[in-house]
């Protein structure tokens, strides 16, 4: 090997772009991370929040944000802001020289969950305070989404009735059970819910016009052509009486 001449340039000229590259490199990382270099001026949202507190997002700037426009580490910056509540995602994007650009992706609640969380509009569960009139989901965690999209197919059929889902429930064995807003309690079953309360929203008209929509308190819609209603313990003591 030592005799042997253009192996030996090769190596030689080998090591030597390594080690030419090896300085740059070092020369490069030193030069970058001078704490006087480039330094980090503002951080932009790119738009205002609607629900996420502004001092959270400061407080999480003010603790991040360190280093200079090269070595600032924004993966931890965002870790830092996804854990405040209503933070669904955030994008972060170097503006050169001298700012980040952040943009925030808010919860769209859709419902309350459980009572003791919330839900967006994409079936996921999420932990924040809301002030907001909100139907109510109850099921289990792996849940949350397959109920967020019957909440909309069933509030869709029901809209030519006027009346919204107020609470929309999943029990473990897969049977579902709906309250209304006028207090009507509706049992959907584990098949077929669509078609049956299709049966329901072409019966309704029915019990308005006998007086009845008022005093109904749960409607049974687990039979094939038909459904079973209960009237309220004050309408029963009234018929007997009567």
């Amino acid at each position: 090997m030592w005799d042997n001449a253009p192996l030996l340039r090769n190596i030689t000229n080998a090591l030597f772009a390594f080690s030419v590259f090896a300085a740059l490199y070092g020369a490069v990382y030193y030069v970058v991370h001078l704490p006087g270099l480039f330094p980090l001026h503002s951080v932009r949202l790119n738009t205002a929040p609607q629900q996420v507190g502004a001092s959270g997002v400061l407080q999480a700037i003010r603790n991040e944000v360190q280093g200079n426009f090269f070595t600032v580490d924004i993966e931890r910056l965002r870790q830092s802001l996804e854990k405040l509540p209503w933070v669904r995602g955030v994008s972060i994007r170097r503006e050169f020289p001298h700012r980040l650009a952040v943009q925030l992706e808010e919860h769209q609640v859709l419902a309350r969950w459980n009572n003791n969380a919330l839900v967006n509009r994409q079936g996921e569960v999420f932990v924040a305070e809301s002030k907001q009139a909100l139907p109510g989901f109850i099921g289990q965690a792996s849940d949350s989404n397959e109920i967020a999209q019957r909440y909309a197919q069933f509030s869709q059929q029901l809209a030519s009735l006027n009346l919204r889902v107020a609470q929309l429930a999943l029990s473990p064995r897969h049977a579902w059970q709906m309250r209304l807003s006028n207090g009507m309690v509706l049992e959907l079953g584990c098949e077929d819910m669509q078609q049956r309360l299709a049966r329901f929203v072409a019966g309704y008209p029915h019990i308005e016009a006998h007086g009845a929509e008022g005093r109904v308190k749960h409607v049974d819609l687990r039979y094939r052509n038909g459904f079973a209603i209960r009237q309220t313990v004050e309408d029963r003591k009234q018929r007997a009486e009567g």
